[in-house]
């Protein structure tokens, strides 16, 4: 019997009564391939290998990260729940030390949901990998951590939700933004006032192959890792950079994901996209899986792959090359100050249009950062929609000073006498007091 290198929990939920639609990308045959081939594999017969059932994240999970209006039950089912839940249980095998490693391999995805959530925008709703964040930090207390995102889409919504978190190092490796949705994540974006150098983007362009998905690795994801120094490494697996993926233009193998897996040693991977659901999934999951595990995946192949035809163009070695000179300044050197917004009495403000594609809705919203000198400063969220009135969100760190906490009771307490807004709610991490309000 095979003995894994290092201990893995899969945690498997395929969402069997939830898609968008019978024919859409996002529906539960993404994952039946997937289960069915680390079965036939015989992944779970490695000593060392361990399939685990996932929980079910509460509300109070969910509002501990999102501003969800009107509530959570208007925008997220029991399959987004569960879906959380099961990146949850992932990160619980791994603080309780029961294993050493942990895939969420669930769906419905998460990256694109923002801070505030109005619906479904990218196919997500609930950002899962966000939701595991603040719950291990509600459970085992301050974490200094790292999420690298591999999805082909510029993980966007985990980018807005850890903007002025300077703990939280966000970093994703993406088809370039001027080729895709959501057309963001650029090299200029790279955190708020006081988390600046905390985001690094690095757009990839079309045709990027396994080798130069593996030179962003080596000369520009893992220094940066090896400087920061996190505590908890979270994967944001997303598997649609793959050549035969149907709605993105790159062309990285099941071989390069795993090898990407290897070399990044994540505590915990959780999936994210990836529609190619025959050809691509069940092979490049199974080499995840036996990377994170420290078994032996070089036999991994997927049908049609031909590493002639896949190999990657000398035009775009070049320009990865200087993308890999460029990007390492964004941690190393951020800017003195953020190019994303401007200051006015005490706020450093920015505004922000989103687009719901997925459900049709229109955003306008305005977010500003009380600039404090004794803490990273209270985040007031002010949004409308096409489907709401105005509301909003207040977030307090959970190293706030107290002057941020007063300001935080003084605008909610003025916003309840003065009305004009339909929903308030107030996320206090620091006192753990989570306040919502309609009217």
């Amino acid at each position: 019997m095979l003995k894994a290198g290092k201990r893995l929990g899969v945690v498997f939920f395929p969402a069997y009564d939830w898609s968008i639609s019978p024919t859409h990308p996002e529906r539960e045959e993404r994952l039946l391939y997937t289960q069915d081939q680390l079965k036939e594999e015989g992944l779970f017969d490695t000593e060392g290998v361990r399939e685990y059932k996932p929980k079910v994240a509460s509300r109070e999970d969910v509002e501990r990260v999102h501003f969800c209006f009107p509530d959570v039950d208007a925008v997220a089912t029991r399959s987004h729940l569960i879906s959380a839940g099961g990146a949850m249980t992932a990160a619980g095998l791994v603080m309780e030390g029961e294993r050493d490693r942990a895939f969420a391999l669930v769906r419905p995805p998460g990256h694109h949901a923002m801070k505030v959530v109005h619906g479904s925008r990218g196919f997500c709703n609930i950002n899962i990998e966000a939701v595991m964040i603040e719950w291990v930090r509600e459970n085992y207390g301050p974490k200094r951590i790292a999420v690298v995102d591999t999805d082909c889409h510029h993980g966007d919504g985990t980018q807005d939700i850890y903007w002025h978190d300077p703990d939280v190092l966000f970093i994703s490796l993406h088809q370039d933004g001027r080729t895709l949705y959501p057309g963001t994540g650029f090299p200029r974006d790279c955190g708020g006032p006081k988390a600046m150098g905390r985001t690094v983007n690095i757009p990839l362009p079309p045709g990027t192959a396994d080798e130069g998905f593996l030179m962003v690795m080596e000369r520009v994801v893992m220094p940066i890792l090896e400087d920061f120094k996190p505590e908890l490494v979270i994967n944001s697996a997303g598997q649609d950079n793959h050549f035969s993926d149907p709605i993105t233009n790159m062309n990285f193998s099941a071989q390069g994901y795993a090898r990407l897996s290897e070399m990044l040693k994540p505590d915990i991977a959780v999936l994210e996209g990836g529609y190619s659901i025959q050809g691509a999934l069940p092979y490049v999951n199974l080499g995840i899986c036996l990377a994170m595990a420290g078994l032996d995946y070089s036999c991994v192949r997927e049908p049609q792959y031909d590493p002639k035809a896949l190999a990657q163009e000398p035009r775009l070695s070049e320009y990865i090359k200087e993308l890999c000179d460029l990007v390492p300044g964004v941690y190393f050197h951020p800017p003195a100050e953020s190019p994303d917004g401007f200051e006015a009495k005490g706020w450093f403000v920015r505004h922000k249009d989103i687009f719901y594609d997925t459900d049709g809705i229109n955003e306008a919203q305005t977010e500003s950062l009380l600039l404090c000198d004794h803490c990273r400063g209270l985040v007031k969220y002010e949004s409308r929609s096409s489907k709401n009135p105005p509301c909003l969100g207040l977030d307090l760190p959970i190293k706030a000073c107290d002057r941020c906490r007063d300001m935080a009771y003084k605008i909610l307490e003025e916003s309840q006498i003065k009305g004009g807004y339909r929903y308030l709610q107030l996320i206090n991490r620091k006192d753990r007091d989570y306040l919502r309000y309609g009217f």
